[in-house]
């Protein structure tokens, strides 16, 4: 990949500059670090004009490495005040690195208020005025620009709640049939697109005349079919195949850490009926529009992902996957597939990260605004964040703000996001990831659930350790921009992370260099959240993780704030 643009929408001027120097090897997550730190004031309002939004490809974007296709977007959040970067699966990010593209950078407030969508092809960029489309729901956003542009290109759009700048919003990205609606959900990322006025950005490569230059395209190719070759031999492979992330919901509950009623008992009595292999029974069983193993990126060999019908069969939401089940099931008690498939759906189309609602839905609960399994309200409160009402409004900036506004002490946050679907009392290495990644409380910013048969997950041993190791491992694959399920043949195969870049790019490498990679993600992050004021010295962990004892296992989370702080001292090894 070539270049990187600049779009200014108070100018309404876009440029593209060549890629050189060090910046070569900047890719995805790293890129929107990088430019964070050098670019934009760390004390800047989110949603000012000092905040940029950045659309960024790994350094494998142009390659057919499998899950290549996965892009990072990022800025200042509105929701944590720090760092944030948000990767998302779909067919927008493959296109924009097949125009040669490797990063969009957008600047700058509109002049006067509107609605634009930012249209990317082989003939430039371009800000065009829909005023139509303002507050429109993301499937007729989507369905618009398919009437207008056809299947053949990527999109990425908001939803009303971004263009109403809340901060629960996200990024959609669809698959050419819009079938799989992905998002880049958290940390609010859609409000700062809504800030820049842009609705939707079309990624149009279909004349697009940009051709890798491989260094040794023999090489990449083979090490393409090794990892995959690895991947086959891996059972979680074929478990992710076969059920999707949900798999994890019968050990999880099991475990005692599966997040239900705002947090306060670590397992749900009906977890059964929503578990992976329920999930698809019941899809097989319905049949027609659904799916099981369908994958979220072109070429994902993995495809973790389904397509969740109703009873006559025509599809609800796709994926329906573990986080969200948990989130705006359990956590709110709820226990009924097809209602939590409808809440994840609602979700999607006023364009709300579904993790942050469901935790903002269960803090509602809480407070008594609807009782725990009240599934009909809790549709109803999503349906209002699409409407702009008071109470819609509340819940469509996060948990934190609806705690505040609605006097609850049982919050589950961390830098004011919510707590992703692991009790980190019950899962204390997940805590420590929670508290220390400059991302805040993320699921996919260095997972321990992979933990739980080599370390104790109620002990304080070897958590800061393993939570250091698994955040510098997701720091590289997001600078790669690769799906974090690849990990295993990378962990199985360190050699294959140094081959793939000498393939694409001739860079003689050694395993450490890789690895500086993913310290050098995480350094610049803490560097530009110690700058913001939202580093893990200005928080701490919630009190009511501290104090109350989580049942079943009845544990809390005891791991100290100068231990946790210690992840960054520790000499070890990453793979």
């Amino acid at each position: 990949m070539k270049w990187f643009a600049r779009v200014d929408v108070s100018e309404r001027k876009a440029s593209k500059t060549k890629i050189k120097d060090e910046m070569e090897r900047w890719g995805g997550r790293l890129f929107i670090a990088k430019i964070l730190t050098n670019e934009v004031p760390p004390t800047c309002e989110p949603l000012g004009r000092y905040n940029k939004l950045i659309i960024a490809s790994g350094l494998l974007g142009d390659t057919p490495v499998t899950t290549s296709g996965k892009i990072s977007i990022g800025g200042k959040s509105p929701l944590t005040g720090g760092i944030k970067e948000s990767n998302v699966g779909g067919f927008a990010g493959k296109r924009l690195a097949n125009l040669g593209i490797r990063a969009v950078i957008i600047e700058g407030l509109p002049r006067k208020p509107g609605t634009d969508m930012l249209i990317i092809n082989s003939k430039g960029i371009e800000l065009v005025p829909v005023p139509e489309l303002r507050f429109k729901l993301v499937s007729d956003t989507i369905k618009y620009l398919r009437t207008h542009f056809g299947n053949d290109i990527g999109i990425f759009c908001i939803g009303p709640a971004g263009e109403m700048l809340m901060s629960g919003a996200g990024i959609a990205s669809p698959d050419n049939n819009d079938i799989q609606i992905r998002y880049a959900a958290r940390g609010g990322l859609g409000a700062l697109m809504g800030s820049k006025g842009i609705k939707a950005i079309v990624v149009d490569d279909s004349n697009s005349k940009y051709k890798p230059e491989y260094f040794d395209r023999e090489l990449l190719t083979r090490i393409s079919r090794e990892i995959i070759d690895d991947l086959k031999d891996d059972p979680k492979t074929e478990n992710r195949h076969l059920y999707g992330t949900p798999a994890i919901i019968s050990l999880a509950n099991k475990s005692g850490l599966l997040p239900t009623k705002n947090f306060s008992v670590g397992q749900f009595e009906y977890a059964e009926e929503i578990s992976g292999e329920t999930i698809r029974k019941v899809i097989a069983e319905r049949g027609k529009e659904g799916r099981s193993g369908t994958p979220c990126v072109p070429g994902c060999f993995i495809k973790c992902s389904n397509v969740f019908p109703d009873k006559k069969g025509k599809k609800i939401v796709a994926s329906l996957q573990y986080e969200n089940i948990i989130m705006l099931g359990p956590n709110c008690g709820i226990g009924n597939l097809d209602d939590i498939a409808e809440m994840d759906n609602l979700c999607n189309e006023v364009g709300v990260d579904a993790i942050e609602t469901g935790a903002a839905l269960g803090v509602a609960m809480e407070a008594g605004l609807m009782k725990f399994g009240d599934a009909k309200n809790a549709k109803d409160m999503i349906t209002q964040i699409g409407k702009g009402t008071v109470l819609g409004r509340v819940i469509g900036n996060g948990a934190y703000i609806t705690g505040k506004v609605l006097g609850v002490q049982r919050v589950p946050v961390i830098k004011k996001q919510g707590v992703p679907a692991y009790d980190p009392r019950a899962l204390k290495g997940n805590g420590v990831t929670y508290f220390t990644s400059p991302m805040g409380p993320d699921h996919t910013a260095g997972n321990a659930f992979e933990t739980l048969k080599t370390t104790d997950p109620l002990g304080i041993e070897q958590q800061v350790e393993n939570s250091r190791r698994l955040q510098v491992r997701a720091a590289i694959l997001d600078s790669f921009g690769l799906c974090i399920f690849v990990r295993p043949a990378f962990v199985r195969n360190p050699e294959f992370l140094f081959q793939v870049l000498k393939g694409r790019y001739g860079w003689d490498l050694k395993i450490q260099n890789v690895l500086d990679i993913g310290m050098e993600v995480l350094k610049t992050e803490r560097k530009f959240n110690s700058l913001a004021g939202v580093s893990e010295d200005s928080y701490s962990m919630p009190e009511f993780m501290m104090d109350e004892p989580l049942p079943p296992t009845n544990s809390r989370f005891d791991i100290s704030l100068e231990k946790m702080k210690s992840v960054w001292d520790i000499k070890q090894e990453i793979f």
